[in-house]
């Protein structure tokens, strides 16, 4: 997709603005209207994990329950949508930074990009490891809590919310180490106080933890705590090595700029001798002139005594 001039009028950044919306709108609406003819696939492939907890047919589909006339309709459309986003965020992405590029710094451009291509890959790792290794858990433990007394009537609706809301706490959970490692690379927080307040910091993700978590489960929580421990954990040990090497490179640019700093002292003390040179000539020059000047000013200190006996000479003679 081409990147538009830095240097635009403002009508012209309104259409620019104007044709990246209208793209977008057109891609998702091309996507939902795909994606909700394929609802009942999406369906059972986001149910998958908790299947075993739901009732299903003769084919061994996952059945959920509808209770109003429109809430089908709704639930298909919310499916498509949601699949829609997901499909096409790298096109809508690309369309928001393609409109706000050219207005970065260079150097501002070079960190921007790989930061958006970490966000991307931490947050589909997050919901990846939700779909994988939370979901089942976290469903045994709540569906266990009616045995005895009640009977579980899985309303389409609210499983298919429950679900895309944990996929979504545990995708903006895991942006935790790019946060992390900004925090200590730019020096907002040094690594040394991150590293002695490590008892804060595990009960502030205690706390974020049972807030993202869209049940009341320890067992949700505690294993959303478990991997966000972890990644912060990794997160401060790359974020070290990040801090040495930009050190390392700190102290090396210090002895360079220290011998530029030397090299340009002898080039300025250079400069005022071959001045010098050229005002006063140089040493072996300056020498003879010097030893010139005794032998000049004797001179006439001799013509002053020769002066001086003359007339003592011619007085003798008229005695």
């Amino acid at each position: 997709m081409p990147i538009g001039p830095a240097r635009m009028s403002l009508m012209e950044h309104l259409g620019e603005l104007r044709m990246r919306l209208v793209r977008i709108v057109v891609v998702l609406l091309v996507a939902c209207i795909v994606f909700y003819l394929a609802t009942p696939t999406i369906a059972q492939f986001l149910l998958m994990p908790v299947a075993q907890y739901l009732p299903a047919n003769e084919d061994g589909q996952v059945l959920l329950n509808v209770l109003g006339a429109f809430d089908a309709f709704a639930l298909r459309f919310q499916l498509a949508l949601w699949a829609s986003l997901v499909a096409t965020a790298p096109f809508i992405l690309w369309q928001i930074l393609a409109f706000f590029l050219p207005a970065l710094k260079p150097k501002e451009r070079k960190w921007f990009l790989p930061t958006f291509f970490a966000a991307v890959g931490l947050f589909i790792f997050g919901t990846v490891f939700c779909y994988l290794v939370i979901l089942n858990p976290a469903f045994e433990w709540l569906t266990d809590q009616a045995s005895g007394f009640a009977n579980i009537l899985p309303e389409a609706s609210k499983w298919v919310d429950i679900i895309i809301k944990f996929e979504l706490g545990f995708g903006l959970g895991f942006e935790l180490p790019l946060v992390v490692f900004y925090l200590v690379v730019f020096n907002v927080i040094p690594y040394d106080k991150l590293r002695k307040s490590w008892r804060y910091v595990y009960i502030g993700l205690l706390i974020f933890s049972a807030m993202v978590t869209p049940d009341a489960s320890p067992v949700t929580m505690g294993l959303m705590f478990a991997a966000l421990v972890l990644l912060y954990e990794i997160s401060l040990f790359i974020a070290r090595f990040a801090v040495k090497k930009r050190a390392k490179k700190l102290e090396e640019q210090a002895v360079i700029e220290a011998q530029e700093a030397e090299e340009a002292r002898e080039e300025l003390r250079q400069l005022k001798r071959d001045f010098d040179k050229h005002l006063w000539g140089s040493d072996d020059e300056l020498a003879p002139k010097k030893k010139a000047q005794p032998a000049q000013s004797a001179q006439p200190a001799q013509a002053a005594q020769t002066q001086a006996d003359q007339p003592q000479s011619s007085n003798e003679k008229g005695e």
